[in-house]
This record gives C-alpha cells, sequence and structure tokens, in this order.
C-alpha cells in the first residue's frame, strides 16, 4: 500500500483546509488510518485516527472540535477536514496506517504506525 496526501496550502488564521490520502492497494478491515503532523523544529505528533472498518475516531485534544477524520471505503481515500484554523496547527501533516492484526485500541505513538505518505505543508498565517 502507498499512501500519497494532498490538499495542503496556506490559509489565513480562522479558514479551513481539506487534506485527503488517497491509498493504492487493499485496506483490510482492522488497520487504522490516521494523520500525524511535524511542526519546524517540533517533535512528529499525533492529530487525528479512524478505524477503517467501523469509523470509530480519536483527536488530539487540542484539535477536537475543529478537525474531523473521515474515510470512504470505496474510493480508499481517508480525509482530514480542518476548520477555525490556528497559527500553531502550521506543520507538514502526514496520513499514516497501522496494520493492525490484533485489533487493539488507537495508539498516537508514530513508531507503531506502519505506512507514511509523503507529506503536505498546512501554513496558517496570522
Amino acid at each position: 500500500v502507498q499512501l500519497q496526501a494532498s490538499g495542503g496550502g496556506l490559509v489565513q488564521a480562522g479558514g479551513s483546509l481539506r487534506l485527503s490520502c488517497a491509498a493504492s492497494g487493499d485496506i483490510f478491515s482492522n488497520w487504522h488510518m490516521g494523520w500525524f503532523r511535524q511542526a519546524l523544529g517540533k517533535e512528529r505528533e499525533f492529530v487525528a485516527a479512524i478505524t477503517w472498518r467501523e469509523g470509530r475516531t480519536d483527536y488530539l485534544e487540542s484539535v477536537k472540535g475543529r478537525v474531523t477524520i473521515s474515510r470512504d471505503n470505496y474510493k480508499n481515500t481517508v480525509s482530514l477536514q480542518m476548520n477555525s484554523l490556528k497559527f500553531e496547527d502550521t506543520a507538514v501533516y502526514y496520513c499514516a496506517v497501522r496494520q493492525n492484526p490484533n485489533n487493539t485500541p488507537f495508539t498516537t505513538s508514530g513508531a507503531l504506525w506502519h505506512l507514511w505518505g509523503q507529506g503536505t505543508q498546512v501554513t496558517v498565517s496570522s
């Protein structure tokens, strides 16, 4: 499976962006799909995740209410709708896959995610 992220750009604070991640190849029902971000000079952090089968979600506390992750099982895509963007949301955003053969709960640790897309830059001007 390969992941291709898109949709980043420059937006003013308070604006919106929708990121998309297209996955080539088969996605198995017990996999998790997610988004991480890495701001300049900072460590990568978890943003949101969704289970491929049920659509259960999890979010970074600071983005709750502003960000929505969704998936399209037919198109093999995962999207991240980001509203009310803040300067501190500026980062490179990466989509990721966690193969989850043991059906374990979400993990926010990037080290436990298996596949990564190339990243898309989101810049929020204040």
